[in-house]
Formats: structure tokens, sequence, C-alpha cells
């Protein structure tokens, strides 16, 4: 599960503004680079995200029928009317009546907030930490199926440049090799934290995500995963999916929760996207560590990827 380090703070109303802004940079993002190859933009990226966010920034600070977003809240009061602000929000963003429709039966997750403020398991020693996450088990069925699967991380190791060893440590800690991906709402659990004031705007443009991969089909509405809304066998954030997923098994649906194919393979595009550079090392220090550092922010949980792949290719 992603650890984040953010500082507590507070959203207030004179601040919607901005966090409509950065959801739209994401939409902006993903519309480049979704029509780039097919030459219909001229000009560098950063103009056309700059021309979108002064769009935005007009449209959000002066449009009289915007609804704005009342205030983050760290209990459940109010969450119900700040989910019809936000449906209104989005509606007038471009998501489609499927994401809209799916906003009226989220609920809030309160197990999500206990979770997101006890997070014990990165206060342990390293030796606590692996043993506790159960390494041994990983190590041995990571072996397993390493040999299993050969022709699959052959496959992703030609695309991408990453070995099974740190995909396997991945997929092994984050969801015991899709046995344990979580039984929480996704959209109840990103809407809770969209909603909650400790990570207000990093969850809203999480939110944003998850419509749009309800909208396209990628995503279904009863969906379950985990705590913090992560998808599936390597537990990834909904945003993480629309600027990662890949179809591996080429069934034309990027499925990273019945596609250990599709998982293991949008996995390798994150690392790759982070800086992971084809046959070298990926131990502390070396110039893969830094990827997987980009994969998640606590330190203790990117020794224990680095320590259980190597365990695993050494094999």
């Amino acid at each position: 599960m992603p650890f984040y380090s953010d500082k507590h703070r507070k959203i207030k109303k004179n601040m919607v503004p901005a966090i409509i802004i950065r959801g739209g940079l994401c939409l902006a993002s993903i519309i480049f680079d979704r029509f780039r190859n097919r030459r219909l933009f001229f000009f560098p990226r950063p103009v056309f995200v700059a021309a979108v966010m002064l769009g935005l920034n007009f449209t959000a600070l002066s449009a009289p029928g915007r609804a704005q977003l009342p205030p983050c809240s760290a209990t459940a009061a109010g969450f119900s009317a700040w989910v019809q602000a936000f449906k209104q929000q989005a509606a007038a963003a471009g998501i489609g009546r499927a994401g809209l429709q799916t906003l009226d039966h989220v609920r809030y997750a309160q197990g999500t907030i206990a979770a997101d403020r006890n997070q014990q398991s990165f206060k342990l020693s390293f030796e606590q930490f692996l043993h506790k996450r159960g390494a041994a088990a990983i190590i041995r069925r990571g072996r397993a199926l390493k040999r299993q699967k050969h022709a699959l991380f052959t496959q992703v190791e030609k695309q991408y440049g990453v070995p099974a060893g740190p995909l396997l440590a991945i997929w092994g800690m984050e969801s015991a090799f899709g046995s344990q991906m979580g039984k929480h709402n996704i959209l109840s659990a990103v809407a809770t934290l969209a909603y909650d004031c400790r990570r207000s705007q990093f969850f809203t443009e999480q939110l944003y995500a998850a419509l749009q991969l309800i909208d396209k089909g990628g995503l279904k509405a009863q969906a379950t995963g985990a705590m913090h809304g992560e998808i599936g066998q390597t537990q990834f954030l909904p945003l993480n999916v629309l600027h990662y997923g890949v179809d591996e098994d080429g069934d034309g649906v990027i499925d990273l929760i019945h596609s250990p194919a599709d998982a293991l393979a949008s996995t390798a595009h994150f690392l790759q996207a982070h800086g992971w550079q084809r046959g070298r090392n990926y131990q502390p220090g070396a110039p893969n560590f830094t990827a997987i550092e980009g994969w998640n922010k606590a330190k203790i949980y990117q020794r224990a990827i680095a320590y259980i792949g190597q365990q695993i290719d050494a094999d």
C-alpha cells in the first residue's frame, strides 16, 4: 500500500479554484499524451497545458454558475453535501454520465480514514518490517512464479527493461500475488480521502481519474480495492492507471484486477517512466533504486522491494 508523507493541511473555500486547476492539469496532460502521436498538436506539451490552465483559471474564478466545494473535514458530517457539490464540478469538467451516476452511491469510508491515520508498520526496524510483511514467503513464492511465468517475465523485461525480481517483490508485497487486493469500494475510499483535509488536493485528482476510468469502462462502480483506493494486483492508484496502464494480454482492456499480465507490465511501465535503466543495479544507491523510490515514499518499503527482488533474481 502506498505511503504518503504530506503534512496536514486544511483547504479553505478560496483554495477550491486551485484544486479545479490541478484536476484540469491532469486532464490536459492525458489529452496531450493521447493525441500527440496523431500529429494533432504542433506545439510542445508545456504550451498546450499552459493554455488549458489559463482557461481553467478564468472559468474557476469568474463563472457565476460554478459550484464551489464545501470545506474539507476530518469527520463524516458534510460528506454528502461535498459529494453533490463535487458532482456538479465533475459534470462541468466533462465527466460522463456513468461516472457522475456512480457518485450517487459513494459512502464515507471510516475504515479508510482509520487506516490512513495508523500506518504503524512503517515505524518498524527493517528486519521487523520484512518479518511482518512475510518476506520469506514472498521470496519462495516469487521464485516459483518466476519459473512458472518465465515467458511473461521475459517479454516484459524485453519491453521495459525491468527484470522479474522487483516486479515479483512488488506483486507479493502489495497483494500477496493477487490474493489480497482489498475489499473496500474504490470510489468511496478515494472520495473520502478527497473530502478529508489531510491530502484533499492529491486525492481530488485521484477521484477525477477514477471517474474517467469508469466512463471508459476500465473500472466498475462496485469495484473493490485497498483502503486508499488502490486498484488490482499491484495496487495502482487511479491516476497511475491512466498514465501507465498496459493491456499486456491483448484482450482490449487494461485490467489490473483480473489480469496479472496487465498488472505486471503496467508496473514495469511505471518503473521505466520513473527512470529505470535496462541492465543496471536496483539496490540502494544504484541507478535503478531511484525508480523504486518513485513507487513508494517509505524508505523501509523501498529497501524491502530491493532486497526481496534481489533474493528472487539470485535464484
